[in-house]
């Protein structure tokens, strides 16, 4: 085995396949995600485990993974080792939850060069094995998960009851450890403010709605996170295809949304459109919500064919690039909330203006 290391500044600059918009539907759905949480049967759960418990399930586990992910060419990151700004930075690439960035000791997290598979050690449990696809595309995504955890599997051996499943930190967990996720951008349901009766229909059928980045974030830019709430009692492919059979019905609610703003009120929906490209293409300072707003406007006028000099790869990489962590890796010197507002625009126009022959990269 021999352990690869990522290099940050290099990911920072490239795209992951996720983002890149060729998945199905991906007009509408950003990304499939599924989740599996697993535990040493060896250990205890971390909120119990020791300092010297917590090093030793992540040598352990850190051997098992990167062993198991040959063939994908897995890198390793030490996240302990990491500064706050390259913890936040995989945070806004999806690659690790707010909770492993935020936590303490030994832990770590495995990546693919796509940025599709991600495995993270000793987050709230021992492993959590993560595969993302972009767009629509759960069965995918579960047969490559599925695959990793057998191998995984195979090196280690996972707390299990044969009663109740695999045994998880939360409760809401244990059975299936499974979380099913997709990752919709609905602007024109928040637009129509019908948005909280489709949550309410969500919630009725155990789906929980989440913002961009989990449990506990705010849905900035219209990204809205659908997935499952109990995996007690249900078989992996039926929590798949739970939330695979509702978010047809949620992309063809948007659609229809979508045609009603064209079809009665064009010439304000065209206005809005223009105008939030408008500013991102001009200011000379803005925060990180007013841009993901404003993209959110721009992604929906592109998809519309209300803009046409722009491509939805260019606009799901300026929602990710724009972030904090982000701009300040992209610019190699860490920024306050001022300095990166400059940045922020600095970049916007940079990357809006290539075709116009605007000075876009201009000191202020």
């Amino acid at each position: 085995m021999v352990e690869r290391h990522v290099d940050l500044e290099s990911l920072a600059r490239r795209c992951g396949e996720w983002l890149r918009g060729t998945g199905p539907q991906s007009d509408i759905v950003m990304s499939s995600r599924i989740r599996l949480a697993r535990n040493l049967a060896e250990f205890p759960f971390i909120s119990r485990a020791s300092t010297g418990d917590r090093n030793e399930i992540e040598q352990a586990l850190r051997g098992a993974v990167l062993d198991a992910g040959g063939a994908m060419r897995l890198d390793y990151l030490d996240v302990n080792q990491l500064e706050g700004i390259d913890r936040q930075f995989l945070v806004e690439r999806q690659l690790i939850s707010r909770e492993h960035a935020e936590s303490e000791g030994a832990r770590g997290v495995a990546i693919d060069s796509g940025e599709q598979v991600s495995l993270m050690i000793n987050e709230e449990d021992h492993l959590r094995i993560q595969v993302m696809h972009s767009g629509l595309d759960l069965r995918n995504a579960w047969t490559e998960i599925s695959r990793i955890d057998d191998l995984v599997g195979e090196r280690v051996t996972y707390a299990f009851s044969e009663k109740l499943g695999y045994l998880t930190a939360c409760p809401t967990n244990v059975g299936t450890g499974m979380r099913v996720s997709v990752m919709l951008h609905l602007p024109a349901l928040v637009l129509t403010r019908q948005i909280e009766k489709v949550f309410r229909s969500l919630q009725k059928i155990n789906l929980a709605v989440r913002g961009l980045y989990g449990e506990g974030s705010q849905a900035m830019g219209d990204f809205y996170q659908i997935s499952n709430q109990i995996t007690l009692g249900k078989k992996e492919e039926q929590l798949v295809e739970q939330v695979g059979d509702v978010v047809p019905f949620i992309i063809d609610y948007e659609r229809r949304a979508r045609e009603a703003l064209i079809k009665e009120s064009h010439e304000n929906l065209h206005d809005r459109v223009s105008r939030a490209y408008g500013i991102l293409r001009t200011a000379q300072t803005i925060s990180s919500e007013e841009t993901m707003h404003l993209l959110s406007s721009v992604r929906m006028g592109v998809n519309l064919g209300l803009i046409n000099d722009l491509e939805i790869p260019t606009i799901n990489q300026l929602f990710i690039h724009t972030q904090p962590a982000h701009l300040q890796k992209l610019r190699g010197v860490e920024l306050d909330t001022a300095d990166r507002n400059i940045e922020r625009a600095r970049y916007l126009r940079r990357h809006l203006n290539k075709d116009d022959g605007r000075d876009s990269g201009q000191q202020n």
